[in-house]
């Protein structure tokens, strides 16, 4: 029988000169590859930054005055034509003090002013349409930051921050579908026409600012309480005393920016909105998908431009709604042809309401889920039906 031992003696020196090879093979590999990794990020950064110099535009030194210079504010002053007295000492240290804490936050200004391009050309126009004063736009301003879906914990919305009863005493309509505080057009001709109302009730536009803030009733008791009818002499609530100073210290940076220290360009801007108004009447809930694909465009954008749309789905009656520039001839061709087809698919069955019926029973009687019966008919749970009355059902 061979010895296997010369088989191991030899095997042994193969091995370890094998070993160092594949050692200092894989030092080489594992070297190489973090290397030649790094060399191309290092090649594609520079190559990147030095191909494309326009993407990136050269930052400025930002040069503003100090605080104590900004708030010294040298008069005559006034709003909506009226004078201001800040010769008053107590006048003047509640506007230095809104001054200072608009000042503060930088930020928060640049995006009111880039939001001014988008806003305040349609509110300029419809106030001087309706012969009132410009510095109303910044009422605007300190109740919204020029933002349509703002809201508030006591239930107000929108840029003007209407709260539903006044928005519907206005000719705004608020339900669980729409929400026309939410549309920026339709919210400021209501405001517009509320805040004309308010000045013909106290014979000023400050006091008529001061009553959009805190209700013409309560201002009204106020007035009659203290006799005085100089909101800068009127005791007031805090907010209501601080509110017409900070439309003041809005007015001051917003229309003399540069002086405040920002230096925004043309293109800094955000631009209007350009769109067609059309008048739709809505036979039965019509979804958004389709008018937006009746208009050329997409569900987003119609959303976009019609933040009163609170569904997926337009409700059944009058509505205004706003298309993309240049889509209203398409839409007019197309809209019909489409909820045409739309209604012919649209496999329901009409139920004819009984006396004791309830919407609970019929949606279990026709064995609908109950969401579905009232989604169908633009129906709450709350909602009356009465005999006679016609549902449809939806399997």
């Amino acid at each position: 029988m061979q010895n296997p031992e010369p088989h191991v003696c030899c095997a042994l020196p193969v091995n370890l000169y094998k070993q160092p090879q594949e050692n200092k093979f894989l030092m080489i590999r594992h070297f190489r590859i973090p290397f030649l990794t790094g060399l191309f990020l290092l090649l594609w950064a520079v190559s990147g930054f030095t191909a494309s110099p326009k993407m990136i535009a050269p930052m400025e030194v930002s040069r503003f005055p100090s605080l104590e210079s900004a708030i010294r504010i040298k008069g005559p002053l006034h709003f909506c034509g009226e004078f201001v007295p800040i010769h008053l000492p107590e006048v003047r240290e509640r506007l230095e003090k809104e001054l200072l804490l608009m000042l503060w936050d930088r930020a928060q200004i640049i995006l009111w002013l880039k939001r001014t391009g988008r806003y305040f050309p349609y509110i300029e126009s419809v106030l001087a349409e309706a012969s009132m004063p410009s510095d109303l736009k910044y009422i605007a301003v300190i109740e919204s930051a020029l933002k349509p879906h703002a809201g508030s914990n006591k239930g107000a919305r929108g840029v003007w921050q209407f709260i539903p009863s006044t928005g519907r005493n206005y000719g705004l309509t608020i339900d669980r579908y729409v929400d026309e505080r939410r549309n920026f057009h339709l919210a400021t001709k209501a405001a517009t026409h509320y805040l004309r109302e308010l000045n013909g009730m106290f014979n000023s536009w400050t006091l008529a600012c001061a009553a959009y803030n805190m209700g013409e009733q309560g201002l009204q008791k106020q007035i009659e309480k203290q006799d005085v009818k100089d909101y800068y002499h009127l005791h007031l609530p805090q907010e209501t005393q601080r509110y017409i100073l900070r439309a003041i210290a809005a007015k001051l940076i917003l229309s003399e920016p540069t002086r405040y220290g920002f230096d925004l360009k043309r293109g800094d801007y955000y631009p209007p909105q350009k769109f067609d108004r059309i008048r739709l009447k809505a036979k039965c809930s019509t979804p958004i998908t389709l008018v937006a694909k009746s208009a050329g465009t997409y569900y987003k954008i119609i959303k976009d431009l019609n933040p009163q749309l609170l569904n997926d789905v337009i409700p059944k009656g009058d509505h205004t709604l706003f298309l993309p520039e240049g889509s209203a001839r398409k839409f007019s061709k197309q809209y019909l042809p489409l909820i045409a087809k739309y209604r012919a698919s649209f496999k329901g069955n009409t139920y004819k309401v009984k006396p004791g019926d309830t919407l609970t029973a019929i949606a279990r009687k026709n064995n609908v889920p109950l969401w579905r019966l009232l989604k169908t008919n633009n129906l709450t749970h709350r909602s009356t039906i009465r005999p006679g009355q016609k549902l449809i059902i939806m399997k």
